[in-house]
């Protein structure tokens, strides 16, 4: 259709330099955003798609973001669509990919799966067009985007959001047991531990399931947040190779089997059990925070737990731990034309540059955005005061760690599941015996 109409349109001399906007994906139900205005004859009109995460609050934002921008960009036209979610987000891109219907932009996507696609050529490097450096200059991401470079020197994604992920504490039961702050090392908290359970038998440290369960991502939310920190964020695999540091990745290992020998983890599932006060430490995420507004509206933060960054091992200075940092971002598609792709990243520049579309975006997501100074910046002094726990979380940004960049992520972690984690918690195998059997299973799968 859109051939044989700019074929019809050259017929009566209308001349027209333009590129045609990605094709939408099967099925949807897209909402086409933006002016409605009419070009003039020697202005080039160029389309493109942006696929937003599947949440509601972030399909609104990028459309509201869409509309404005073409407010005062009339040769530019932007369709935003939810991308497919089924059977995963991940997978919906790679069908599109296939079937040459993806679109030119899209968030959501994690560092991980950006290797993946960088390495099958899915994905251009950002860092070769010239928006990328005034985005991370007026951003504010210097430090936030360092750890992000891919192993081959490029920046395949702008991270939009992170969560740089901490630990809760009940301080109410601390301070019920003489603590006026929370433990910062390992022995720190085997220690308490050791007191929580003579005085409160039933009561557990940690209630995590997950730790005797293979499922890969699980591992970002319990052993990278320890590995991170004992580490001082040193990588764990750097393109294809295994480069984490074995004596953070030992002692990590070995404070879980220690708070497994001293009955201080309940791997059995469990009803809220942080809220009920069954266990005193867990792992936080800022999108628990809407909920327990909700459904717990007694349980305060101050009151009843703080946020802490994660412990470390002894002799490790615990001032300026590191941290997993649950994050997301933007990537531009290879299938695009070069100017298509040019237009993507200016919209990207106009949104990222200006602070108050950031604020627009935390208010309505709650996802912090990824910034160095989100902590201290003016502009989002009013809204922290209104929501203190996320403070924490905004102050750390710059010293969260991402994913791994390597296109094997799911296996890889699978790996350090079933040869690690799992083992030493269910107390089958030594911290030593399966940091090493981890190791070298997965250094087999990288040579592959």
């Amino acid at each position: 259709m859109i051939k044989k109409k700019a074929l019809s349109l050259l017929v009566v001399g209308l001349l027209i330099v333009g590129i045609v906007a990605g094709c939408q994906k099967p099925g949807g139900n897209a909402t086409e955003v933006g002016s409605q205005s009419q070009n003039s004859s020697e202005t080039a009109k160029i389309s493109f798609e942006f696929w937003a995460a599947p949440n509601p609050t972030q399909t609104a934002f990028w459309k509201k973001m869409a509309n404005s921008y073409m407010e005062t960009h009339e040769n530019v036209s932007i369709k935003v669509n939810q991308m497919p979610e089924s059977p995963s987000s991940e997978a919906g891109i790679q069908t599109a990919l296939a079937s040459g219907t993806a679109p030119v932009m899209s968030e959501n996507i994690s560092r991980g799966f950006g290797a993946q696609l960088a390495k099958d050529g899915a994905i251009v490097p950002m860092d070769e067009y010239s928006q990328f450096s005034e985005i991370v200059k007026k951003r504010h991401m210097k430090k936030t985007i360092e750890p992000w470079e891919f192993s081959d020197g490029h920046q395949y994604v702008i991270p939009l959001y992170s969560n740089a992920m901490l630990f809760g504490w009940r301080i109410d039961i601390l301070k019920d047991l003489g603590y006026s702050e929370p433990p910062k090392t390992y022995s720190e908290i085997i220690e308490f531990g050791k007191k929580l359970k003579e005085k409160y038998p039933k009561k557990f440290l940690w209630a995590n399931p997950d730790l005797v369960k293979s499922t890969w991502w699980a591992r970002w939310f319990d052993f990278f947040m320890l590995y991170d920190a004992a580490s001082g964020g040193n990588a764990f695999i750097k393109g294809e190779k295994f480069v984490a540091d074995d004596q953070a990745g030992i002692e990590t290992l070995s404070f879980l089997d220690q708070l497994e020998e001293n009955d201080l983890l309940l791997t059995q599932k469990a009803k809220n059990p942080f809220v009920t006060g069954l266990s005193v430490w867990a792992t936080i995420g800022p999108w628990t925070f809407p909920n327990w507004d909700k459904k717990f509206p007694d349980f305060k933060y101050k009151e009843n737990y703080v946020l802490t960054m994660p412990p470390v091992p002894d002799g490790v200075e615990p001032s300026q731990p590191k941290t997993y940092a649950d994050t997301k971002g933007l990537v531009v598609y290879a299938q695009s034309s070069k100017e298509q792709q040019k237009a993507a990243m200016d919209f990207a520049k106009w949104v990222l540059s200006n602070q108050e579309h950031d604020l627009q975006w935390l208010k309505q997501t709650n996802l912090p955005p990824a910034r160095d100074d989100l902590g201290t910046n003016e502009t989002f002094k009013e809204f922290f005061s209104k929501h203190p726990a996320l403070q924490k979380y905004a102050e750390n940004i710059p010293n969260a760690v991402p994913p791994i960049d390597n296109p094997k992520t799911v296996k890889l972690q699978t790996i350090l599941s079933t040869e690690a984690v799992n083992p030493v918690v269910k107390q089958k195998k030594d911290p030593k015996e399966a940091w090493q059997d981890m190791k070298q299973k997965i250094t087999g799968v990288l040579a592959e």
